[in-house]
């Protein structure tokens, strides 16, 4: 079985593309799901959030949300809103954000791969949301979520992709945050064959993220059987090490575990130098923290001797939560721990200084990002990282590409 293979994808028909894209299902809530579907009866929120669809307070887990995305699938294609198309082939997807470009490949991937350590991994899933996954993917008989992969740059890739892009694409979209989706359709078989020899000599893929949608594919594909039918694969799109960007993920904390303003400083500063600065700071480099209390924002540096070399250990987050979160705030679980939220840097440091002032929150964090090359040192080691360390920006539209079984 090859790594990856091309598929006849469910996708929107000419000139619907618009209608249908959506964000990713995880990265909004019911509210906000809600809203967006409002004046939008394609929006493939109604899939992938069904619980839009039934009455409030609908528990989001109920076998009826499930049975509702069905149902709203099957009257997308029968109003030819999505159609499928009559040939495996791949998909060149392209995310535009601002200046930032990314162009990378839509496929299936082998489920046989991910078991054998060739699609490797990096976090770890929670039950209840892999549960939730694989209900879905079994509802719909299809995944209609990518998962988003790394590869390692490769010359002669980008150079057979940039010339599919060439031509005008048949799907162009912005979505409501700004980003631009393009989609070109490889139907030529020997550029097929040929990718499908190029990511064959790779020696591995790294996800990205989709930890939920891989894993839950995986436990559909061993219910049904695995091997090389369409249930032994699943969607994803893998893009260029050199062109995905993380973005910071950064920790806000509901209270300083008894401690006054004046303990809490003391006792961050036996760990870390902290001085007070005139602006919101965002970290320039590893080591270095943007720490918010009430009123004053610091720079926070990590003396280096207390830095370890291990993959996991060395990152930025694993450091705030073994110096810091534990032992001076006992956030001991960060997966747990109610009084612990994270935000995705692309809300900006404001979104931090608002909850804090608010009173919300007690304290806030602001982090360098994790590097892709960190991602995949701890991949290559089969080590996982601490919850929340990278948040991936342009993220993938759904409903744009689905992998129908």
């Amino acid at each position: 079985m090859s790594m990856i293979r091309p598929f006849a994808a469910l996708r929107p028909a000419l000139g619907r593309a618009a209608e249908v894209a959506a964000p990713p299902y995880d990265v909004v809530s019911r509210e906000e799901a809600y809203a967006l579907v409002q004046g939008k009866p394609w929006s493939f929120l109604h899939v992938s959030r069904a619980e839009v669809d039934l009455p409030q307070g609908t528990n989001p887990y109920s076998p009826s949300v499930y049975a509702q995305a069905k149902d709203n699938l099957q009257k997308m294609e029968q109003a030819g809103v999505l159609v499928r198309d009559t040939t495996p082939c791949y998909y060149v997807y392209r995310l535009i954000m601002g200046e930032h470009i990314q162009t990378g490949i839509a496929s299936v991937v082998a489920v046989d791969a991910y078991e054998a350590g060739r699609i490797r991994r990096h976090e770890l899933t929670r039950p209840d949301k892999e549960d939730d996954r694989v209900r879905q993917i079994d509802a719909l008989n299809a995944q209609t979520g990518p998962v988003l992969l790394a590869y390692r740059d490769h010359p002669e890739v980008a150079t057979l992709l940039a010339g599919v892009t060439q031509t005008p694409p048949e799907m162009d979209v912005t979505a409501l945050d700004g980003v631009r989706h393009q989609i070109w359709t490889i139907v030529a078989t020997a550029l097929i064959d040929r990718l499908t020899v190029l990511f064959e000599g790779m020696d591995r893929l790294y996800i990205a993220d989709g930890h939920h949608r891989s894993a839950a594919a995986a436990r559909v594909a061993a219910l049904r059987g695995g091997g090389s039918a369409a249930h032994g694969y699943f969607l994803a799109v893998a893009f260029p090490d050199r062109e995905m960007r993380i973005l910071d993920y950064n920790r806000l904390v509901r209270d300083l575990n008894g401690l006054s303003r004046e303990a809490f400083l003391a006792s961050v500063s036996h760990s870390f130098q902290i001085v007070p600065v005139d602006a919101p700071l965002r970290p320039q480099r590893s080591g270095e923290y943007g720490l918010y209390l009430p009123g004053q924002w610091y720079r926070m540096t990590v003396n280096p001797s207390l830095v370890p070399t291990d993959p996991v250990a060395r990152l930025d987050v694993s450091v705030l939560q073994e110096r810091l979160l534990a032992p001076v705030l006992g956030v001991g679980d960060p997966r747990r721990d109610a009084r612990i939220d994270f935000v995705g840097g692309i809300r900006g440091l404001s979104g931090l200084q608002s909850r804090v002032d608010s009173g919300e929150m007690a304290v806030a964090f602001a982090l360098y990002p994790t590097t892709l090359d960190d991602l995949m040192a701890v991949a290559d080691a089969d080590a996982i990282m601490p919850p929340k360390s990278t948040w991936f920006e342009p993220k993938l539209a759904d409903g744009l590409l689905s992998h129908v079984f």
